[in-house]
């Protein structure tokens, strides 16, 4: 494994705030992406009083080569847990909920339904907006539209890498049927749509352009790129790390593509500053 560059390394946080949302997660038996994909953000995230969710357990039916989340036989769905994230949700004060999942192909709708759930649970007693970042549901449209009719906030999506890397490293993923449910989503709602990818897998500049210019002309409103970075000898290698100076020219491509709304740095994640981006698009 490649030596980290020094910007990317983060320090950690252990404060009462971050004590707390330990504590609610514990409490309620909940899983949160930032724990299960080893996110350098997780104590900035804590110490500012967020997490983002993981539903439908902690282990995953397929098996990226970049994620840090296990693949395995997963158990039954958790019924009580739609209703424990609404709890966390308003013991958290969260103006602003992200919630993921693992892949669960072993079910008939993807998880579309527990997405659902737990969005109307949290809309019974909090009164906080949502973004949802979800599996690719195989491209079923009934669990498409249970998403639509649910009517979260932000729809997100990662393609996660460029089109010539998409099988390496997405072997059970399709890549033009990643850019079909998100363009899906856009045009039978009004929903915001979002999506975001990783670099240094070894893709060049143009590779980045192309699959930017795809989910350009699927209609994502909000991206997101940051950097690859390897979780453990087992998932595949950095190719490069990316300069502070690189990022700021995939903001420019960004930017020329006709992206308005985007987070695009080292360390940047899915739901890393979600809220603070959903503002910016909202203006």
């Amino acid at each position: 494994m490649q030596r980290l560059p020094e910007y990317l390394k983060r320090p950690i946080i252990d404060t009462e705030k971050t004590k707390k949302v330990r504590h609610i997660l514990k409490d309620k038996c909940l899983n949160t992406v930032c724990d299960g994909a080893r996110c350098p953000n997780k104590s900035e995230c804590y110490s500012k009083n967020t997490a983002t969710f993981l539903i439908m357990g902690n282990v995953c039916t397929r098996n990226c080569r970049y994620c840090n989340i296990s693949s395995a036989k997963p158990k039954p769905l958790d019924k009580s847990e739609p209703k424990h994230i609404a709890e966390a949700v308003k013991a958290l004060n969260l103006k602003y909920t992200v919630i993921t999942s693992v892949t669960r192909d072993d079910l008939p709708d993807g998880g579309a339904n527990h997405f659902s759930e737990c969005i109307q649970e949290i809309r019974k007693i909090c009164d906080s907006k949502i973004e949802i970042l979800t599996p690719d549901f195989k491209y079923n449209k009934d669990s498409l539209n249970i998403i639509i009719k649910s009517a979260p906030d932000v729809f997100n999506h990662n393609i996660e890498t460029t089109k010539n890397l998409f099988k390496i490293a997405r072997p059970q993923g399709n890549y033009e049927l990643s850019l079909n449910v998100l363009k899906y989503i856009k045009e039978n709602s009004s929903i915001l749509t979002k999506s975001g990818l990783m670099v240094g897998l070894g893709e060049s500049f143009e590779n980045i352009e192309e699959t930017l210019c795809d989910l350009k002309v699927s209609n994502v409103d909000i991206l997101t790129i940051g950097q690859y970075i390897q979780p453990s000898k087992q998932h595949l290698n950095v190719s490069k790390y990316y300069t502070e100076e690189e990022f700021e020219d995939l903001q420019l491509l960004a930017k020329k593509i006709g992206f308005r709304h985007y987070q695009i740095a080292p360390l940047v994640r899915s739901s890393y500053n979600a809220f603070e981006i959903w503002k910016d698009s909202e203006n």
